[in-house]
């Protein structure tokens, strides 16, 4: 592959992918829609394209002539206006792949994630095969499961679609901060003690994932993705957040209280107009407070994926560059 173009190139993932792709030797446009996110794709290899999901020309001008488009970009939160999530999830999603037919763009990678799977239950072992719920834990997951369906009207562009788990891992501006300030302001307690199995996923395995998408000649339909065996949540987010000095404490709520809570929150929240977001909420509750593990043998067998970073490498990775900045 010589050229591609990249929605979301300045979010965590859109990132990483671009360094890997440009580390390729690929030709990487970007959509930017703002100076701050043209500086982002720029400083990590890629030209930037002005414009955002709602405009059609930008996506067009990013489109044309490539080999491939990876949408990365997407409104990732546990809470907010449902029209936001419509409008970045779905409409844009619909908005990417329009592009794509009309400049017979011949492959569309799309990020999406196990949430739309979320219902109100765990998920045990799920694979492809796995029906979408008919009711949601969030807006997230609603419009992320919507975006899917957008993408089934695709006629002549291949659309290939990676769902990875819990995504960590070196750069992230996401998980680890937000978990930190969690801890600092009190606000964090495990849901159900936390000794539940979770599926995770590695950037860089991830993004090794999209890459198998983009060139590989079987690569069709939908492939979960992750860093292999399961493992427990309490256990693997106690490890991640040492390697950058956080304890986490001890304290934990029942996971039917932390549901209760969830629900009747929400509902004030919308019936009130009030800003911010409740204390927890139903996406949480579901997808960090109960199991929920994939089983990724497809693309390990269809496309010969298989990890390329250990998450023993991952937490080492971590906790040296947190050093790094600490300047230890």
């Amino acid at each position: 592959m010589n050229s591609a173009f990249v929605t979301g190139g300045s979010g965590y993932v859109g990132r990483n992918l671009i360094r890997h792709l440009v580390e390729r030797g690929v030709k990487v446009r970007a959509l930017a829609r703002s100076n701050e996110a043209r500086n982002a794709v720029e400083a990590v290899g890629a030209t930037a394209v002005g414009g955002d999901l709602d405009d059609r020309a930008a996506l067009v001008r990013g489109c044309t002539a490539v080999e491939c488009v990876f949408h990365a970009a997407a409104k990732v939160d546990e809470w907010g206006e449902p029209e936001a999530f419509e409008r970045i999830n779905v409409r844009g999603t619909r908005n990417v792949l329009e592009a794509c037919e009309e400049t017979k763009a011949p492959r569309l990678v799309h990020v999406s994630t196990e949430a739309v799977l979320a219902g109100s239950g765990p998920l045990v072992g799920v694979d492809e095969s796995t029906p979408i719920p008919a009711r949601f834990a969030g807006e997230y997951s609603r419009t992320k499961a919507l975006a899917e369906r957008e993408l089934a009207k695709a006629r002549n562009t291949r659309v290939i679609i990676v769902r990875p788990r819990f995504v960590w891992g070196g750069d992230d501006t996401t998980l680890i901060p937000a978990f930190a300030e969690a801890v600092r302001e009190g606000r964090f307690a495990w849901i159900g003690r936390g000794d539940h199995l979770t599926s995770t996923c590695h950037i860089d395995n991830l993004v090794h994932a999209l890459w198998l998408a983009a060139v590989h000649p079987a690569a069709h339909g939908c492939y979960f993705v992750t860093d292999g065996d399961p493992i427990a949540f309490r256990e693997f987010l106690t490890e991640m957040m040492a390697t950058q000095n956080v304890a986490l404490p001890s304290k934990s709520v029942p996971r039917g209280v932390a549901g209760w809570v969830a629900s009747a929150g929400e509902w004030a929240w919308r019936r009130f107009d009030r800003a911010g977001k409740p204390p927890v909420t139903r996406m949480v509750v579901t997808l960090l407070g109960g199991e929920v593990t994939v089983n990724d043998a497809k693309i390990r067998r269809e496309l010969g994926y298989a990890e390329i970073r250990s998450r023993e490498q991952g937490l080492q990775q971590l906790r040296a560059r947190h050093l790094e900045r600490a300047g230890l």
